[in-house]
Protein backbone atom coordinates (compact mmCIF):
# COMPACT_ATOMS: atom_id res chain seq x y z
CA UNK A 1 0.00 0.00 0.00
CA UNK A 2 3.13 2.51 0.67
CA UNK A 3 3.93 2.62 -2.80
CA UNK A 4 0.45 2.58 -4.25
CA UNK A 5 0.68 4.73 -7.09
CA UNK A 6 -1.15 8.93 -6.62
CA UNK A 7 -4.88 9.29 -8.36
CA UNK A 8 -5.10 11.61 -10.79
CA UNK A 9 -2.80 11.11 -13.49
CA UNK A 10 -3.18 9.53 -16.66
CA UNK A 11 -0.29 7.71 -16.38
CA UNK A 12 2.17 6.88 -13.40
CA UNK A 13 5.71 5.56 -13.84
CA UNK A 14 6.91 2.42 -12.70
CA UNK A 15 7.35 3.90 -8.70
CA UNK A 16 8.71 4.45 -6.26
CA UNK A 17 11.19 6.67 -8.05
CA UNK A 18 14.55 6.34 -7.67
CA UNK A 19 17.78 8.51 -7.36
CA UNK A 20 21.02 7.91 -9.10
CA UNK A 21 22.46 4.62 -7.30
CA UNK A 22 25.25 6.36 -7.07
CA UNK A 23 23.96 8.14 -4.45
CA UNK A 24 22.84 4.67 -2.18
CA UNK A 25 23.86 2.28 -0.13
CA UNK A 26 25.46 -0.20 -0.53
CA UNK A 27 27.00 0.32 -4.06
CA UNK A 28 25.73 -1.56 -6.46
CA UNK A 29 28.07 -1.12 -9.64
CA UNK A 30 25.99 -2.84 -12.43
CA UNK A 31 23.25 -0.34 -10.97
CA UNK A 32 25.57 2.36 -11.79
CA UNK A 33 26.50 0.87 -15.11
CA UNK A 34 23.22 0.66 -16.12
CA UNK A 35 22.21 4.45 -14.88
CA UNK A 36 24.97 6.19 -16.99
CA UNK A 37 23.97 3.12 -20.14
CA UNK A 38 20.36 4.52 -19.72
CA UNK A 39 20.84 8.11 -19.60
CA UNK A 40 23.50 8.04 -22.61
CA UNK A 41 22.70 5.00 -24.84
CA UNK A 42 21.29 4.19 -27.25
CA UNK A 43 19.02 6.96 -27.90
CA UNK A 44 18.88 9.83 -25.56
CA UNK A 45 18.42 13.55 -25.61
CA UNK A 46 22.32 13.15 -23.88
CA UNK A 47 23.84 11.75 -26.47
CA UNK A 48 22.01 13.85 -29.46
CA UNK A 49 22.44 16.96 -27.71
CA UNK A 50 26.57 16.08 -28.06
CA UNK A 51 25.68 15.58 -31.89
CA UNK A 52 24.08 18.58 -32.55
CA UNK A 53 26.76 20.65 -30.46
CA UNK A 54 29.38 18.70 -32.73
CA UNK A 55 27.64 19.65 -36.01
CA UNK A 56 27.33 23.17 -34.30
CA UNK A 57 30.62 23.44 -34.13
CA UNK A 58 31.90 22.15 -36.89
CA UNK A 59 29.54 23.92 -39.70
CA UNK A 60 27.13 26.72 -37.79
CA UNK A 61 29.71 28.32 -35.34
CA UNK A 62 31.96 31.39 -36.36
CA UNK A 63 36.02 30.83 -35.90
CA UNK A 64 37.44 31.23 -32.74
CA UNK A 65 39.82 33.84 -33.76
CA UNK A 66 36.72 35.76 -35.27
CA UNK A 67 34.83 36.30 -31.73
CA UNK A 68 37.61 38.36 -30.52
CA UNK A 69 35.96 41.19 -30.88
CA UNK A 70 32.30 41.66 -30.65
CA UNK A 71 30.46 42.24 -34.00
CA UNK A 72 27.17 42.21 -35.09
CA UNK A 73 27.52 39.68 -38.11
CA UNK A 74 28.82 36.65 -36.12
CA UNK A 75 26.79 37.59 -32.85
CA UNK A 76 23.06 37.67 -35.06
CA UNK A 77 24.56 33.86 -37.20
CA UNK A 78 24.46 32.34 -33.55
CA UNK A 79 21.30 34.07 -32.11
CA UNK A 80 19.68 32.75 -35.42
CA UNK A 81 21.11 28.40 -34.83
CA UNK A 82 19.98 29.49 -31.25
CA UNK A 83 16.67 30.33 -33.05
CA UNK A 84 16.08 27.78 -35.47
CA UNK A 85 17.12 24.55 -32.88
CA UNK A 86 14.65 26.16 -30.15
CA UNK A 87 12.13 26.29 -32.69
CA UNK A 88 12.57 22.84 -34.27
CA UNK A 89 13.01 20.64 -30.42
CA UNK A 90 10.31 22.89 -28.93
CA UNK A 91 8.10 23.63 -31.76
CA UNK A 92 8.83 20.19 -33.47
CA UNK A 93 7.44 17.69 -30.24
CA UNK A 94 4.43 20.18 -29.29
CA UNK A 95 3.52 19.28 -32.91
CA UNK A 96 4.08 16.37 -32.70
CA UNK A 97 2.43 15.84 -29.37
CA UNK A 98 -0.11 18.17 -29.19
CA UNK A 99 -1.01 19.66 -32.56
CA UNK A 100 -1.17 16.40 -34.54
CA UNK A 101 -1.52 14.08 -31.42
CA UNK A 102 0.40 11.71 -32.49
CA UNK A 103 0.74 9.43 -29.49
CA UNK A 104 -2.44 10.10 -28.30
CA UNK A 105 -2.76 9.96 -24.66
CA UNK A 106 0.10 7.21 -24.56
CA UNK A 107 2.80 7.75 -21.38
CA UNK A 108 1.25 11.23 -20.94
CA UNK A 109 1.16 12.51 -17.56
CA UNK A 110 -1.67 15.10 -16.96
CA UNK A 111 -4.92 14.15 -18.42
CA UNK A 112 -5.58 17.83 -18.87
CA UNK A 113 -5.04 20.08 -22.05
CA UNK A 114 -2.41 22.98 -22.38
CA UNK A 115 -4.72 25.69 -21.34
CA UNK A 116 -5.25 27.58 -24.27
CA UNK A 117 -6.56 31.02 -22.77
CA UNK A 118 -5.97 32.70 -19.31
CA UNK A 119 -5.28 35.97 -17.69
CA UNK A 120 -2.30 35.27 -15.88
CA UNK A 121 -0.65 34.52 -19.72
CA UNK A 122 1.61 37.70 -20.92
CA UNK A 123 -0.16 36.76 -24.26
CA UNK A 124 -3.65 35.84 -22.85
CA UNK A 125 -2.75 31.79 -23.68
CA UNK A 126 -0.49 28.88 -22.41
CA UNK A 127 1.41 28.79 -25.96
CA UNK A 128 1.59 31.97 -26.95
CA UNK A 129 2.88 33.08 -23.58
CA UNK A 130 5.46 29.71 -23.57
CA UNK A 131 6.87 30.63 -27.01
CA UNK A 132 7.29 34.54 -26.38
CA UNK A 133 9.91 33.90 -23.11
CA UNK A 134 11.41 30.98 -24.69
CA UNK A 135 12.05 32.71 -27.34
CA UNK A 136 12.51 36.91 -27.18
CA UNK A 137 14.01 36.26 -23.78
CA UNK A 138 15.90 32.54 -23.35
CA UNK A 139 17.36 32.34 -26.90
CA UNK A 140 18.40 35.39 -26.20
CA UNK A 141 19.83 35.20 -23.01
CA UNK A 142 21.34 31.92 -24.23
CA UNK A 143 23.14 33.23 -26.95
CA UNK A 144 24.41 36.27 -24.79
CA UNK A 145 26.47 33.91 -22.71
CA UNK A 146 27.69 31.63 -25.82
CA UNK A 147 28.87 35.48 -26.87
CA UNK A 148 30.30 35.81 -23.55
CA UNK A 149 32.31 32.44 -23.31
CA UNK A 150 33.94 32.35 -26.98
CA UNK A 151 34.80 36.20 -26.56
CA UNK A 152 36.95 34.86 -23.18
CA UNK A 153 38.21 31.89 -24.97
CA UNK A 154 39.42 33.98 -27.89
CA UNK A 155 40.70 36.69 -25.84
CA UNK A 156 42.77 33.54 -23.40
CA UNK A 157 40.54 35.32 -20.31
CA UNK A 158 38.51 31.53 -20.13
CA UNK A 159 41.33 28.51 -20.34
CA UNK A 160 41.01 26.12 -23.19
CA UNK A 161 40.57 22.46 -22.94
CA UNK A 162 42.43 20.36 -26.22
CA UNK A 163 41.12 16.98 -27.28
CA UNK A 164 44.97 16.50 -28.00
CA UNK A 165 46.37 17.61 -24.60
CA UNK A 166 43.38 15.90 -22.71
CA UNK A 167 41.76 13.19 -24.01
CA UNK A 168 40.30 11.60 -21.32
CA UNK A 169 39.06 14.37 -19.62
CA UNK A 170 37.84 15.81 -22.94
CA UNK A 171 35.14 12.71 -23.31
CA UNK A 172 34.59 12.87 -19.44
CA UNK A 173 33.52 16.36 -19.02
CA UNK A 174 30.38 15.40 -21.05
CA UNK A 175 29.09 13.23 -18.81
CA UNK A 176 30.27 15.70 -15.82
CA UNK A 177 28.33 18.76 -17.20
CA UNK A 178 24.72 17.46 -16.45
CA UNK A 179 25.70 16.40 -13.30
CA UNK A 180 27.16 20.07 -12.61
CA UNK A 181 23.92 20.77 -14.39
CA UNK A 182 21.63 18.76 -11.89
CA UNK A 183 24.00 20.02 -8.84
CA UNK A 184 23.39 23.87 -9.88
CA UNK A 185 20.03 23.36 -10.47
CA UNK A 186 18.67 22.19 -7.41
CA UNK A 187 20.21 25.50 -5.55
CA UNK A 188 19.28 27.70 -7.60
CA UNK A 189 15.99 26.62 -7.78
CA UNK A 190 15.62 26.32 -3.98
CA UNK A 191 16.61 30.09 -4.29
CA UNK A 192 14.02 30.88 -6.45
CA UNK A 193 11.36 29.46 -4.16
CA UNK A 194 11.86 32.19 -1.39
CA UNK A 195 8.87 33.88 -1.39
CA UNK A 196 10.15 37.46 -2.88
CA UNK A 197 12.13 35.55 -5.65
CA UNK A 198 9.33 32.83 -6.13
CA UNK A 199 6.26 36.16 -6.53
CA UNK A 200 8.61 38.75 -8.42
CA UNK A 201 10.76 36.02 -11.17
CA UNK A 202 9.70 32.52 -10.67
CA UNK A 203 6.09 32.34 -10.91
CA UNK A 204 6.02 33.08 -14.54
CA UNK A 205 7.90 29.69 -14.75
CA UNK A 206 4.84 28.44 -12.51
CA UNK A 207 1.99 29.67 -14.45
CA UNK A 208 2.26 26.33 -16.02
CA UNK A 209 0.57 23.68 -13.45
CA UNK A 210 0.32 21.20 -16.72
CA UNK A 211 3.35 21.20 -18.93
CA UNK A 212 4.35 21.14 -22.77
CA UNK A 213 7.24 21.40 -24.42
CA UNK A 214 7.21 25.04 -24.76
CA UNK A 215 7.15 25.21 -21.40
CA UNK A 216 10.70 24.26 -20.21
CA UNK A 217 12.26 27.93 -21.51
CA UNK A 218 9.40 30.34 -20.32
CA UNK A 219 10.69 32.21 -17.83
CA UNK A 220 11.05 35.89 -16.79
CA UNK A 221 14.86 37.30 -18.05
CA UNK A 222 15.93 37.32 -14.49
CA UNK A 223 15.47 33.36 -14.33
CA UNK A 224 17.15 32.98 -17.73
CA UNK A 225 20.35 34.77 -16.44
CA UNK A 226 20.60 32.91 -13.12
CA UNK A 227 19.33 29.47 -14.91
CA UNK A 228 22.45 29.80 -17.79
CA UNK A 229 24.56 30.96 -15.80
CA UNK A 230 26.13 27.90 -14.99
CA UNK A 231 28.36 28.20 -18.18
CA UNK A 232 30.50 30.42 -16.39
CA UNK A 233 32.14 27.79 -14.32
CA UNK A 234 33.90 27.29 -17.61
CA UNK A 235 36.13 30.81 -16.51
CA UNK A 236 37.59 28.01 -13.85
CA UNK A 237 37.30 24.54 -15.58
CA UNK A 238 38.87 24.72 -18.68
CA UNK A 239 36.68 23.27 -22.12
CA UNK A 240 36.88 23.23 -25.48
CA UNK A 241 34.42 25.55 -27.48
CA UNK A 242 32.57 22.11 -28.69
CA UNK A 243 31.83 21.55 -24.75
CA UNK A 244 30.64 25.16 -24.30
CA UNK A 245 27.58 24.69 -27.19
CA UNK A 246 27.19 21.34 -25.76
CA UNK A 247 26.40 22.79 -21.64
CA UNK A 248 24.24 25.81 -23.01
CA UNK A 249 22.53 23.33 -25.91
CA UNK A 250 21.79 20.75 -22.81
CA UNK A 251 20.30 23.24 -20.52
CA UNK A 252 18.07 25.05 -23.24
CA UNK A 253 17.20 22.03 -25.53
CA UNK A 254 16.22 19.08 -22.78
CA UNK A 255 14.48 22.43 -20.42
CA UNK A 256 12.33 21.62 -23.78
CA UNK A 257 12.65 18.00 -23.81
CA UNK A 258 12.10 17.43 -20.31
CA UNK A 259 9.01 19.33 -20.21
CA UNK A 260 7.13 17.52 -23.08
CA UNK A 261 4.40 16.38 -20.54
CA UNK A 262 5.38 13.04 -21.63
CA UNK A 263 7.43 9.80 -20.31
CA UNK A 264 8.81 9.48 -23.96
CA UNK A 265 8.65 8.60 -27.70
CA UNK A 266 6.38 5.41 -28.52
CA UNK A 267 7.36 3.44 -31.45
CA UNK A 268 5.83 -0.07 -32.18
CA UNK A 269 4.50 -0.56 -28.71
CA UNK A 270 7.81 0.44 -26.65
CA UNK A 271 8.96 3.67 -25.14
CA UNK A 272 12.03 4.59 -27.33
CA UNK A 273 13.66 7.80 -26.58
CA UNK A 274 12.90 8.99 -22.68
CA UNK A 275 11.90 12.83 -22.52
CA UNK A 276 9.75 14.38 -19.66
CA UNK A 277 10.14 13.14 -16.26
CA UNK A 278 7.37 12.46 -14.02
CA UNK A 279 10.26 13.35 -10.92
CA UNK A 280 9.72 17.23 -12.34
CA UNK A 281 5.74 16.90 -13.46
CA UNK A 282 5.01 17.01 -9.76
CA UNK A 283 6.97 19.42 -9.04
CA UNK A 284 4.84 21.84 -11.48
CA UNK A 285 1.42 20.36 -9.74
CA UNK A 286 2.89 20.33 -6.29
CA UNK A 287 5.45 23.25 -5.87
CA UNK A 288 7.09 22.66 -3.11
CA UNK A 289 8.60 19.45 -3.80
CA UNK A 290 11.77 17.73 -6.48
CA UNK A 291 13.22 21.14 -6.68
CA UNK A 292 16.35 18.85 -8.25
CA UNK A 293 16.19 16.16 -10.29
CA UNK A 294 17.10 12.13 -9.98
CA UNK A 295 21.14 12.41 -10.23
CA UNK A 296 21.71 14.19 -7.06
CA UNK A 297 20.16 13.13 -3.68
CA UNK A 298 19.47 16.95 -2.52
CA UNK A 299 15.41 16.57 -2.33
CA UNK A 300 15.90 13.43 -0.42
CA UNK A 301 18.50 14.87 1.94
CA UNK A 302 16.41 18.23 2.68
CA UNK A 303 12.54 16.01 2.68
CA UNK A 304 11.69 17.38 -0.32
CA UNK A 305 11.22 14.34 -1.82
CA UNK A 306 8.64 12.96 -3.75
CA UNK A 307 8.59 9.19 -5.12
CA UNK A 308 5.32 9.42 -6.60
CA UNK A 309 3.59 7.12 -4.07
CA UNK A 310 0.53 7.91 -2.58
CA UNK A 311 2.44 7.77 0.72
CA UNK A 312 4.78 10.59 -0.34
CA UNK A 313 2.12 12.31 -1.48
CA UNK A 314 0.55 12.44 1.79
CA UNK A 315 4.03 13.60 3.38
CA UNK A 316 4.35 15.94 0.82
CA UNK A 317 0.87 17.55 1.45
CA UNK A 318 1.67 17.99 5.39
CA UNK A 319 5.20 19.73 4.48
CA UNK A 320 3.37 22.16 2.37
CA UNK A 321 1.26 23.05 5.37
CA UNK A 322 3.83 23.58 7.56
CA UNK A 323 5.33 25.96 4.96
CA UNK A 324 2.52 27.59 4.38
CA UNK A 325 1.07 27.74 7.86
CA UNK A 326 -2.20 26.58 6.97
Amino acid sequence: MADAPLKGWNHVPNVPLKVSPFFTWPLRPLDMLAWVWSSWFLITERLIIVGIALISFYWFQPPLEETRTFAFGWIAEMWVRNMVLMSAVAGGLHLYFYTFTKQGQTLKYDPRPLMKNGRQFTLGGQIRDNMFWTLASGVTVWTAYEVLMFWALANGHAPILTWAAHPVWFVALFLLIPVWESFYFYWIHRFLHIPFFYKHVHALHHRNINVGPWSGMSMHPVEHVIFLGSVLIHWVIAAHPVHILFHLQYYALTAATTHTGFEGVVVKDENRMKLGTFHHQMHHRYFECNYGSLELPWDKLFGSFHDGTAASDAKIKERRKRMTGA
